[in-house]
């Protein structure tokens, strides 16, 4: 730890290691100049994830203060590193000499000029040749990047930016929890979702100094990144294409029920009925697990509270989604006794599937949309119980 003037510890630079031992010696001896320049009391801390290549002891010789994280993982790693960091405020970065540690002058400055979160940006710093592979660069970062701006509002450019700056205090109060790469995108998410003041700078990223391969693997990564941000976004995964799917299934259904339909030398008729029947279906089944995600979510902390999804709930009762769902069952029953009059009226025989279908499928689909509405509201009681 460099302590200047006795002061308390300002900054940690934090690196999480894994077998980093031909890189992590640089990587400390930057950073302590940094701070050594700078004349900032901090400390440079490694968290070892369970190196076997003797990372442990280089970081040591090389004046780091090390803690052993046993719990395999990038996030898990990091997440101990932030627990024991002494420093208000933290800058992490790979121990994989891909960042320069003597330029992180302009994280500090942001922290120190309040903002919780400062990711740095590599695409506006620069991306040196080597240093990012080409399905990194121009697909899996900037689609992810561009997803989690979508689905959450967030300024950040690049999400998955391994340096970045930190309020440990903020970041303690997110609760962050993944222990693998998308630890990365959990932090840009819950920050988000928090109301965190982020920033971004400009950072270089340089082809790294390690000549084994590195843990990042593309594609089972990029689906656990992507996987993360569809989690926490019910609306995304659930409303919205829930949404979509019951209106395309109800505007077919009202253009068909009358006849069929001809689109140019397509004829339309009762079997794409019961297929806009099926997207009904499904639309509200998907509809009611974002509700369900979101009260789980806030109820057990994955989820900030949202006081406006709260008062809309409110109207939501056990009651009212009974009473609902026994109308639309209600409404199912009356189609289904009227096909059983119109078979009647055939004196129960054969029946002409182009006209009976279109009493039996809208009888269907209305009894099913009860059943499925009052079983969905008995189960957002549950979920609503309160609980110590």
């Amino acid at each position: 730890m460099t302590d200047v003037g006795g002061s308390e510890c300002e900054l940690s630079i934090l690196m999480p290691c894994l077998n980093e031992a031909e890189t992590l010696a640089t990587c400390i001896g930057k950073a302590l100049q940094f701070l050594r320049a700078h004349a900032i009391a901090g400390e440079v801390l490694v968290a070892d994830n369970g190196s076997t290549d003797g990372s442990d002891a280089i970081a040591v010789r090389q004046g780091a203060r090390l803690v052993r994280v046993p719990a395999r993982g990038y996030g898990a790693a990091l997440i101990g590193g932030i627990s024991a960091a002494r420093g208000k405020y933290i800058i992490m970065g790979d121990a994989d000499d891909s960042y320069d540690f003597t330029s992180l002058a302009p994280f500090l400055e942001k922290l120190r000029e309040g903002y919780d979160l400062v990711m740095g940006n590599r695409f506006a710093g620069g991306i040196r040749p080597g240093a990012m592979p080409f399905l990194h660069r121009y697909l899996g970062n900037p689609i992810l990047s561009a997803t989690g701006r979508l689905f959450f509002r967030s300024p950040v450019g690049d999400f998955h930016c391994g340096l970045r700056g930190l309020r440990r205090d903020a970041i303690l109060k997110l609760d962050l929890r993944t222990s693998g790469m998308e630890f990365a995108s959990e932090m840009v998410v819950k920050a988000a979702l928090y109301d965190l003041r982020v920033s971004e700078v400009p950072t270089v990223l340089y082809p790294d100094g390690r000549t084994r391969r590195p843990h990042l693997r593309t594609w089972s990564d990029g689906w656990r990144h992507l996987r993360f941000l569809l989690l926490y976004s019910p609306r995304w995964l659930f409303l919205y294409p829930g949404i979509a799917l019951m209106l395309a299934g109800l505007l077919l259904s009202v253009w068909l029920l009358p006849g069929p339909r001809r689109v140019g030398t397509v004829e339309l008729d009762v079997d794409t009925l019961l297929y806009a029947a099926l997207a009904i279906l499904i639309g509200f089944q998907s509809a009611s697990f974002a509700i369900f995600t979101k009260v789980f979510g806030i109820a057990s902390g994955l989820l900030p509270d949202d006081p406006r999804f709260r008062r809309s709930m409110r109207r939501v009762t056990l009651e009212t989604g009974l009473i609902v769902g026994g109308a639309l069952f209600l409404a199912g029953l009356f189609f289904s006794i009227y096909a059983l009059g119109f078979w009647r009226a055939m004196s129960f025989g054969p029946l002409d599937p182009t006209r009976s279908l279109r009493i039996v499928i809208p009888g269907v689909v209305l009894a099913a949309l009860g059943c499925q509405t009052v079983l969905s509201s008995f189960f957002l009681s549950i979920l609503g119980l309160e609980r110590r």
